[in-house]
């Protein structure tokens, strides 16, 4: 079997979210050499870098959650990879990813073009976006800790929930931030990675 067909029997989703999946791989591998959206070196593991570790993020996310949204989509990880999930138990009612660069803007409505997916796409700086009262807000490879709380302060709900992956500095970065958030943080151990966790971060509060 190939990494995707392991990887899409591991996740146990429909026929159609596993064609949008490739879809976006196929997408992903074509556009890469032009405009960055992954690191090249990455290309290679894509299946596992990028998309199952987007798609444990989708299965952290309460059931039916009315609008996520996904700050620094870039090549649209956690944020393009839930949109495609659609079809799956649990899935958000609606979905917006938030980039600044066009280029990957047309990416990201690239791929939804081609799988039928409806989500919104904003090309602007997430602290210029118009703020989105997020039920929950994702951001992968975006900025340290500190900073997200500044995004999640404009674009979360106040009784939503961020999901926040990170590596090996996270225990770091929740320290950087104490010093001016006052938050509650589940540690989730990444699947993909053993030194990454995914943070599922509520009660927001600046201090």
């Amino acid at each position: 079997m190939s990494d995707a067909d392991t990887i899409l029997a591991d996740l146990d989703v429909s026929r159609e979210t596993s064609e949008r999946l490739r879809t976006l791989a196929d997408l992903l591998t074509k556009w890469n050499p032009r405009i960055n959206l992954v690191s090249k070196s990455s290309i290679a593991d894509l299946w596992t870098r990028h998309i199952l570790d987007s798609a444990q993020i989708f299965r952290l996310a309460p059931p039916n959650t009315s609008h996520w949204v996904d700050i620094g989509s870039g090549g649209g990880f956690p944020g393009l990879v839930v949109a495609l999930m659609m079809e799956e138990s649990g899935a958000p009612k609606s979905v917006t990813l938030i980039e600044s660069d066009q280029r990957k803007c047309a990416f990201l409505r690239t791929v939804l073009r081609e799988t039928g997916v409806k989500a919104k796409v904003i090309t602007a700086r997430i602290e210029q976006a118009e703020p989105q009262n997020a039920s929950i807000l994702s951001a992968r490879a975006l900025a340290d800790l500190p900073l997200l709380f500044d995004f999640a302060e404009r674009h979360l709900a106040l009784d939503g929930t961020a999901l926040f992956p990170k590596g090996a500095t996270w225990e770091k970065e929740v320290a950087a931030a104490k010093e001016s958030w006052s938050f509650q943080a589940d540690v989730i151990q990444s699947k993909t990675e053993p030194q990454a966790v995914i943070l599922k971060v509520g009660e927001l509060k600046r201090v």
